[in-house]
């Protein structure tokens, strides 16, 4: 969600915290994952607002090692998820890359889902922009299978 592993941690911890100290309020144990949810969320949605400058992002990750079989790709997906606005991006990363429904993410952000439809198709749209730009500088023609618009798809779902 957030596109660098050290902020990544901070904010697993951050929200580990907070579900530690609300562990008594939780009333209901199914609701723990979706309380826990929200309070990453949440944590990510006040770390972007910081705007923290005193922080230097870097296109590699060092800890990492490269196993994956096109790291142009991946890194390419990465820059473009970072152009999106924190919202728009945890929307696609709940959607598509935690492969949760329209439903569960406007459970999770707390907001309708239509507006998690409207995030998602207005993200999709700026990435594939963004991502045919970059395909196309590099020398590639396809397009990473996570951005793939399905035929015969909804387009908002």
């Amino acid at each position: 969600m957030c596109g660098d592993w050290h902020t990544a941690e901070d904010l697993a911890q951050t929200a580990l915290a907070k579900v530690f100290v609300s562990w008594r309020r939780i009333r209901r144990q199914d609701a723990v994952h979706a309380y826990a949810n929200r309070t990453l969320v949440n944590a990510y949605l006040a770390h972007r607002r910081l705007k923290r400058t005193g922080e230097l992002l870097t296109a590699s990750f060092p800890e990492r090692a490269a196993q994956d079989p096109a790291p142009e790709t991946r890194m390419m997906l990465l820059e473009a998820l970072a152009t999106l606005p924190p919202r728009s991006r945890a929307v696609v990363v709940l959607r598509y890359w935690a492969d949760l429904s329209v439903e569960q993410v406007a459970e999770i952000m707390g907001c309708s889902t239509g507006n998690v439809k409207k995030l998602s198709a207005r993200a999709r749209d700026r990435l594939r922009v963004t991502l045919g730009e970059a395909m196309a500088e590099s020398g590639s023609s396809s397009m990473p299978p996570a951005i793939k618009h399905e035929p015969g798809g909804s387009r908002h779902g």
